[in-house]
């Protein structure tokens, strides 16, 4: 194992923070329905063989491995993997995706939910993900647009110019580490240009309101997040105020863009297979 030494570069977020399990839990709760459901539209059955990248909580890996079993095999990897525990049909590996290689034509399914858009190097580790894939094989990607996320309800003006100045500064910390916090937007038109035919991109928002999953992880950004939040301008004062506001019952929000996108790799003589020129808008 891999010594710790704080968040990976390029992500704002530590696996091994006394706030991890409580963002993962958050995720859990809010997404896991939605990636369960999208995922077995790729037809992920029995002796499929998966790879999950950046696997969190490994709940998307766990539940993956009971839809391969028995002749099927998940491959869950992250640079902090060491919470997760193995299981029947279920491989955890210690693996950095923007520098250690991968097998290629490999996996049937590979999902990388929430994990590009946290890495400068996002458009080579999308073609080393396509790579990957046998041909005919699915990639999963899902990725949040966070330049829509506004406050629908708060108890004044100045609540909502506090709450609309935390998602700024969350912003630009993930700026800070070469993050893109725009990039779900570009992730059907990225997945097209690294070769991927049968995109299928499902835009999906929802209310953020207090205790709710969503506005729960918001709040959980306030403290996993807080010696970047300082550095981006906020105050202590201000950190305080914005967690009073999201356990205000009367408060509410919408959330960010999380856009679910499959694309499939085409099998020989059914496209090139070369990765093509990506679009500047996808950049």
């Amino acid at each position: 194992m891999r010594e710790s030494q704080g968040p990976a570069p390029g992500y704002a977020f530590d696996n091994d923070s006394t706030h991890s399990d409580e963002l993962h839990r958050c995720l859990t709760d809010a997404y896991d329905p939605m990636t369960f459901a999208r995922l077995a539209e790729s037809g992920v059955t029995t002796g499929w063989r998966c790879l999950d990248v950046g696997t969190g909580s490994g709940s998307v890996a766990r539940w993956l491995a009971e839809r391969v079993a028995p002749t099927g095999e998940v491959m869950a990897t992250d640079v902090k993997p060491h919470h997760i525990q193995e299981g029947p049909c279920l491989t955890v590996v210690e693996h950095d995706v923007v520098t250690d290689p991968l097998p290629e034509a490999a996996f049937d399914l590979v999902v990388a939910r929430l994990v590009l858009q946290h890495l400068p190097e996002r458009l080579t580790v999308l073609d080393k993900l396509v790579r990957a894939l046998k041909p005919g094989g699915w990639l999963h990607i899902e990725e949040f647009d966070a330049s829509y996320e506004p406050p629908l309800l708060t108890p004044d003006e100045e609540s909502a110019r506090l709450y609309t100045d935390f998602l700024d500064a969350k912003r630009a910390v993930m700026r800070a580490g070469g993050g893109d916090p725009h990039w779900g937007r570009h992730a059907p038109a990225a997945m097209r240009a690294a070769g991927l035919v049968d995109i299928d991109p499902r835009p999906r928002i929802e209310l953020r309101t207090a205790g709710s999953p969503g506005l729960r992880m918001q709040l959980n950004h306030t403290y996993h997040l807080r010696d970047g939040l300082l550095a981006a301008g906020l105050t202590e004062v201000q950190l305080a105020d914005v967690r009073a506001l999201m356990r205000d019952p009367s408060f509410c929000a919408a959330s960010s863009v999380v856009y679910s996108v499959h694309g499939r790799r085409p099998r020989a003589g059914e496209a090139e297979d070369g990765l093509r020129p990506l679009p500047e808008d996808a950049r």
